[in-house]
């Protein structure tokens, strides 16, 4: 409940990752070099599956969108929080505190449907390829895409509703680099168990449901590379999920320590730390786990590359 003597906060104040002088430039620089990499990295995943043929399946289309995705949620982190590093107050407002936390929210939750969706595709792929361009259609790739989604919707909305009814009243410093859960409730002046709770049971939804789907997905994919008789025929399935399985470990890694297990023994500076991984970290990886060990995205940047370089 509000309390009757509580002036309405219209900023919070965000202490970013550090406040010790001589590390809030090197902070800057590293931010600044994560966040170019990011988008640079993403967009040219994106760009090359649209220009390339050989890369217009449903494997690649849920790729790219999940690239867009790394890019527009370290876009929702990043310039604000490199900004702040710039001025001498760390100022978001209410408003903008609200909106960020929304999208972040809804950024993330699409995320983890579309990992799962991905998996999906791949099981269809491996264990069902007479019937892959049936299930796996243009219309029906669009509405897994759509659904992921909704659902993350839903869930922002539901993060984003309990979180904001709270009231902030005793403080309005937030010790973190953007708005997010765990260091609002911390300076929230209402009774939190309640918000507590639906964020958890929420989030604990959201993850534990996709990750089940994709464990369920790969317990049939692995019994189907076991029937593989050749050695090249295995290596090539296993090869087609591993970059998939990489990036679902690392995000769910990060996730689950974040919003589902007890977070109470950790520092403000260890939560910092994970944040700064799944938030910022991670988008930047995404591209390379994806294109290091493909070979059909090696093959068509290649192609893509002595295409451009022929013009001149």
């Amino acid at each position: 409940m509000e309390e009757k003597n509580c002036t309405r906060v219209t900023e919070f104040i965000l202490l970013g990752f550090t406040d010790h002088p001589d590390l809030q430039f090197v902070i800057f620089l590293l931010f600044c070099a994560i966040y170019l990499v990011t988008v640079v990295g993403n967009l040219t995943i994106a760009l090359l599956i649209k220009m390339s043929s050989q890369l217009h399946t449903p494997m690649y289309f849920f790729l790219s969108n999940l690239s867009l995705l790394d890019v527009s949620y370290s876009s929702i982190i990043a310039p604000k929080m490199m900004v702040s590093y710039l001025l001498a107050k760390k100022v978001i407002s209410f408003a903008e505190c609200v909106t960020q936390f929304f999208l972040f929210s809804l950024a993330v939750n699409a995320e983890v449907y579309l990992l799962a969706v991905m998996a999906y595709d791949r099981f269809v792929a491996i264990c069902k390829p007479l019937r892959y361009t049936i299930l796996m259609s243009k219309k029906s790739c669009i509405l897994w895409v759509a659904n992921s989604y909704l659902c993350a919707s839903v869930n922002a909305i539901a993060h984003t509703s309990a979180l904001f009814r709270l009231s902030f009243c005793s403080s309005n410093i937030i010790n973190h680099f953007f708005c997010d859960i765990p260091p609002l409730l911390a300076i929230s002046s209402s009774d939190t168990h309640m918000a507590a709770l639906v964020h958890f049971i929420f989030a604990t939804i959201a993850i534990v449901s996709t990750i089940l789907a994709i464990l369920l997905s790969y317990a049939y994919i692995a019994a189907a590379i076991l029937k593989i008789r050749s050695t090249e025929g295995r290596c090539k399935a296993f090869f087609t999920c591993a970059s998939h399985l990489m990036a679902v470990s690392i995000l769910y890694g990060t996730l689950i320590f974040m919003y589902i297990c007890p977070i109470s023994s950790l520092s403000a500076y260890q939560i910092k730390v994970m944040s700064m991984f799944y938030s910022l970290v991670i988008p930047m990886l995404n591209p390379l786990i994806y294109s290091v060990r493909n070979k059909e995205v090696k093959e068509a940047l290649k192609k893509t590359l002595g295409w451009k370089l022929s013009l001149f």
